[in-house]
């Protein structure tokens, strides 16, 4: 058989020996900047400290690797990693924050909706009733609302501009349903609860972006998220007007250009926001222009505070003074049988439909002294 070809032997690459002394007898133009290279790249190292190369020893060695806790046998269980995690150590004390060179750390103003309310106890989360005609209703007034009074503010701001409405709502100050809230004094020229309503904000086409983003916050408010920071107010103005009204009520805190606001005294507990929606939504428009205007067309905020604690006040005293009729006068015989005594129900026989021998069931859990003999 023929020989087979020889190959070519491939050439060895050059020794990093072999590299240098090729550098330092090189002659030409470039030799003295081929020595510069090679000056620098032995002096880099030989300026850090000796302390920083020793840091780098012991992360490489294994010695100084640790185990986790949640990697030991014995020691693991589902959702340990995340438990030991939660075990942080303790913030330092005082005496140490003041020796310590860094800086404070930054205010960015970030909450969480679960924090404490601004204004006290939460509103009452919004149950849609109705028809689908009331809820598609109630989601174009929101909307409106949000978009016409809000669409520049953060998302925060149109949530509160969202549960001040939802707010009023709840309380008997204010019309039972989101329209009647957002259009009520719409017929006015001036002086409507909302201004969009009355000064021809109306008129310019919404943005589909803004109009979209308001729309989802609107959805969300009437399918029952609660706006807790500020709590149960219901009144609103722009930080660049002061309305008389505002040293009445109590301010309960600033979102973006409006700060809000809840009733002081009866008017502003929880137990007055008791309402309950039940749908029956007017039309999502403004009210036709009326020159003949009814006082509680645009009412004041401090009127409805008077007029609600009179009211409280005057149920409350009527409650105390009532004294229930005497009873009937009954015959002979019924006055035999027991009178009216007879006709108070006190002595029902048992209707739950439980046998007799498991009456007591139970029951020795609540009182073991009574528990039966075994």
């Amino acid at each position: 058989m023929p020989a087979s070809p020889r190959l070519p032997r491939r050439p060895r690459p050059p020794r990093p020996i072999d590299r240098l002394r090729a550098l330092l007898t090189l002659d030409g133009p470039h030799r003295g900047r081929r020595l510069l290279t090679l000056a620098a790249a032995i002096a880099v190292p030989a300026m850090a400290a000796p302390g920083e190369w020793g840091a780098f020893d012991d992360a490489g060695s294994p010695a100084a690797a640790r185990v986790m806790p949640f990697e030991t046998p014995g020691e693991s269980f589902p959702g340990s990693a995340f438990f030991y995690l939660m075990d942080v150590p303790a913030a330092p004390s005082d005496d140490l924050a003041l020796t310590d060179d860094l800086p404070p750390p930054l205010d960015t103003g970030a909450h969480s909706d679960a924090d404490e309310p601004l204004a006290g106890a939460p509103a009452r989360a919004f149950t849609a009733i109705g028809s689908g005609l009331d809820k598609a209703r109630a989601l174009q007034c929101m909307t409106l609302a949000l978009y016409y009074e809000a669409a520049n503010e953060p998302t925060e701001g149109q949530r509160a501009v969202a549960q001040v409405i939802l707010n009023r709502v709840a309380h008997p100050s204010y019309p039972n349903s989101v329209c009647g809230v957002v259009f009520q004094g719409s017929e006015r020229r001036t002086g409507c609860q909302f201004s969009f309503t009355c000064d021809g904000s109306l008129a310019r086409v919404p943005s589909r972006t803004t109009w979209a983003r308001a729309r989802s916050v609107a959805a969300a408010s009437l399918a029952g998220y609660v706006y807790r920071p500020i709590g149960l107010a219901t009144h609103y103005h722009a930080t660049y007007v002061l309305p008389y009204w505002a040293s009445s009520l109590q301010n309960v805190g600033t979102i973006g250009l409006h700060t809000f606001y809840k009733w002081r005294g009866l008017a502003g507990r929880s137990e007055a926001f008791a309402a309950r929606y039940r749908g029956g939504e007017p039309m999502a428009a403004p009210h036709p222009r009326s020159e003949a205007l009814t006082p509680d067309s645009a009412p004041d905020p401090v009127l409805l505070a008077q007029a609600y604690e009179a009211a409280k006040r005057k149920a409350a005293a009527q409650s105390a003074a009532y004294v229930p009729p005497p009873p009937p006068a009954y015959s002979a015989a019924v006055q035999a049988r027991g009178g009216d005594a007879a006709f108070k129900a006190e002595n029902l026989p048992q209707t739950s439909g439980i046998k007799a021998e498991y009456a007591n069931s139970g029951r020795w859990i609540g009182h073991p002294s009574k528990a039966p003999a075994m």
